[in-house]
């Protein structure tokens, strides 16, 4: 697992004390992170309204979006994301800006001091850090991303009062090991437990709205929405979105030219304006979401590298980004390519090696494997036999045909971020 480095000392010494962390793999259940948020003064019942976002993919896409339409409309912002790209910071926006390494080794230091013989997690202990800087720092909103499903996710200990609305963005099979546990009295089939899992999010008395559209996902929203007593707008009765744009029982909003590429985006952007439409906490005008649909910045997802060491190995031809790595990600990234490309690939072991591939299908015109740095990943001869080695990024694009097609780099968050320091363009 990648827990981060730092240029800071001070940064880095927390971080190791991160990584030896009794489960740093991950646990799923709040137990642990509430008692946490009690003995920290229970900063998760001192923030700002808060927009929490859950989903198999989208839910980061839609947390920008929302993001950005906020702060068009001039409030100070706090948003906590997960995995961090490139630094640790990248988890922690306090008031639009990345948290600096003074206050994060400051934070992380008081987290671990208070909370250390409880055995939290990795993601435990950052969401803590987050919800006590986001208390203490004035700002007007939260976005909050959740980390793993929903129901038992460390953000789940958010409660109603906090809240300004909850959102769901695509779903689709990820993460099986937790996810799809055998449980008692939990959905059997996979698609109806994921619906139930990111469901859990939904609080009383607050706006649930999701993207889905088909059964068996919608109506396990529906039960879970309806136990948990929470307002739920649902897709094509309440609100909808097309080729034309958002619309609800009020008004239609044309989408612009959207900020952030690909065809998948324009159901992340909707979802983000039904989210700010369908709450009453915060006033949102429709000309400050119309200027976040076009502002918005979410590094690695369907990204074009922009000038830089890595970019320059392929002048003259498009190089891009993306982060996805399961089949419902590379069916959209698959959506977006109209020509053939080259593709470099690296993926972590315990994720399908097909899951870029089969989508993409002809149009790959040739394949290259690479490490992921730290990380365990499948071995070139995963992904059959036309694919080929390469030691690394930089090696990869040397040997990347000089026909013009574009390179596309993808397959894990992890290597991704090794792609952006590379090129120079650490997130900001």
């Amino acid at each position: 697992m990648d827990f981060g480095k730092s240029d800071d000392p001070r940064v880095q010494a927390q971080l190791d004390r991160l990584s030896q962390l009794s489960v740093p793999e991950g646990r799923i259940g709040l137990e642990t992170v509430t008692a946490m948020m009690e003995r920290l003064g229970n900063p998760h019942r001192q923030l700002p309204p808060v927009f929490h976002v859950a989903g198999t993919n989208g839910k980061g896409s839609t947390c920008a979006f929302l993001r950005a339409m906020l702060e068009a409309e001039g409030y100070r912002v706090h948003m906590t994301t997960s995995p961090h790209l490139v630094r640790y910071n990248e988890r922690i926006r306090l008031a639009g800006e990345l948290i600096s390494d003074t206050d994060l080794a400051a934070l992380l230091a008081e987290v671990l001091d208070a909370c250390e013989d409880l055995g939290p997690s990795f993601f435990e202990a950052t969401i803590a850090a987050a919800f006590l800087a986001f208390s203490r720092v004035p700002a007007d909103a939260c976005v909050v991303e959740v980390g793993l499903g929903g129901r038992l996710d460390a953000t789940n200990v958010l409660e109603p009062d906090a809240l300004a609305a909850c959102g769901i963005a695509a779903l689709g099979i990820d993460h099986e090991k937790f996810l799809l546990a055998p449980e008692d009295g939990v959905p059997k089939e996979p698609m109806a437990r994921i619906a139930f899992e990111k469901a859990g999010i939904a609080k009383k008395g607050v706006p649930l709205l999701s993207i889905s559209w088909s059964s068996p996902e919608r109506k396990q929203i529906q039960i879970c929405s309806a136990a948990a007593g929470s307002l739920l707008y649902r897709i094509e009765r309440d609100w909808n979105y097309g080729d034309e744009g958002y619309r609800d029982k009020h008004r239609i909003l044309h989408f612009p030219e959207l900020a952030l590429p690909g065809e998948h985006q324009s159901s992340n952007a909707a979802l983000a304006i039904a989210m700010v439409r369908h709450q009453e906490k915060l006033a949102i005008s429709q000309s400050a979401i119309m200027q976040g649909l076009q502002s918005a910045t979410w590094p690695a997802r369907l990204q074009r590298l922009s000038d830089g060491p890595l970019t320059s190995r392929v002048a003259g031809r498009n190089l891009w980004l993306d982060g996805g790595h399961n089949p419902s990600a590379g069916q959209a990234i698959a959506k977006h390519f109209d020509e053939p490309l080259h593709l470099i690939l690296g993926m972590l072991a315990n994720k399908d090696p097909r899951a870029l591939l089969d989508p993409l299908g002809d149009a790959v015109r040739s394949l290259t494997i690479v490490p992921v740095p730290d990380q365990n990943c499948h071995p070139p001869e995963a992904f059959g036999l036309d694919a080929r080695a390469a030691s690394g990024i930089e090696d990869a694009l040397l040997n990347i045909p000089d026909d013009g097609y574009p390179v596309l780099i993808g397959g894990s968050l992890y290597l991704a971020g090794e792609v952006l320091r590379l090129n120079d363009e650490i997130p900001q």
